[in-house]
């Protein structure tokens, strides 16, 4: 799923067993730049979160690496282009999405007669 909430399949690496984070761009960046530092002033925050994003927007595993900031969910940091802040945006309208999508299952199912 994109930052608008709409699903993206997740990328797969190549058929071997490497795992998907060997092949992440960010590895040879410091970990400082997708995680900040405690009390960093929100100018700093939002350059070195944009600088982060610019690194992910190259990487390819972009959304495997995304998939697995959702899923885990990982609460803190730059993953797969979005911050945390980002993310609950995201899984916030994954979990309404799926309701509305129970809901509309559960109108559609027929009602038992009574008898």
């Amino acid at each position: 799923m994109d930052d608008s909430g709409a699903f993206v399949p997740v990328q797969r690496g190549s058929t071997d067993d490497t795992p998907w984070h060997s092949n992440a761009a960010c590895r040879r960046d410091e970990a400082g730049l997708f995680f900040a530092p405690s009390k960093e002033p929100t100018a700093a925050r939002l350059a070195r979160e944009e600088h982060a994003k610019r690194v992910c927007a190259r990487c390819p595993v972009l959304l495997s690496c995304r998939e697995h900031a959702l899923l885990q969910p990982e609460p803190y940091g730059v993953w797969g282009g979005l911050t945390a802040a980002e993310r609950r945006v995201v899984l916030a309208r994954r979990r309404r999405r799926e309701q509305e999508l129970r809901e509309a299952a559960r109108a559609t199912q027929p009602i038992a007669a009574a008898g």
